[in-house]
């Protein structure tokens, strides 16, 4: 598996060296354009439950807790489909997971990135 995943707002500019662009926020982001995102996917079930993400509310200090029960949900049977489906596109391309989120290095996308790499992200 490729190591080569980063994560970003998908309001910052695209660039040739994001490979695959991956949108993995459950709704569709505020303002931005279909046309303007550049996507090549949209995963909406690989994203938290409205009810995790509700909860968590991007609060940094939830952060760790909100980690557990994401990596929990990631593994739900119906989730299936959607994370092998990830899996396979970061196995063969460089992936850059994108989330409207405001705080990156607190979202689900800084999740799933430390999840496909299997290296924990920093919580600071």
């Amino acid at each position: 598996m490729t190591k080569d995943i980063t994560y970003r707002r998908i309001y910052e500019q695209s660039s040739p060296d994001d490979g695959k662009r991956v949108l993995v926020d459950r709704v569709w982001p505020r303002g931005m354009r279909k046309a303007d995102a550049q996507l090549d996917e949209w995963l909406r079930d690989v994203a938290p439950s409205t009810e995790l993400r509700r909860w968590y509310g991007h609060e940094p200090g939830r952060f760790d807790e909100f980690r557990r029960r994401y990596l929990t949900e990631l593994r739900e049977p119906e989730r299936q489909e959607a994370t092998e489906h990830l899996r396979a596109i970061a196995a063969h391309d460089k992936v850059t997971l994108l989330t409207a989120t405001h705080d990156v290095d607190h979202s689900q996308a800084a999740v799933l990135a430390e999840w496909l790499t299997g290296a924990r992200t920093s919580t600071t």
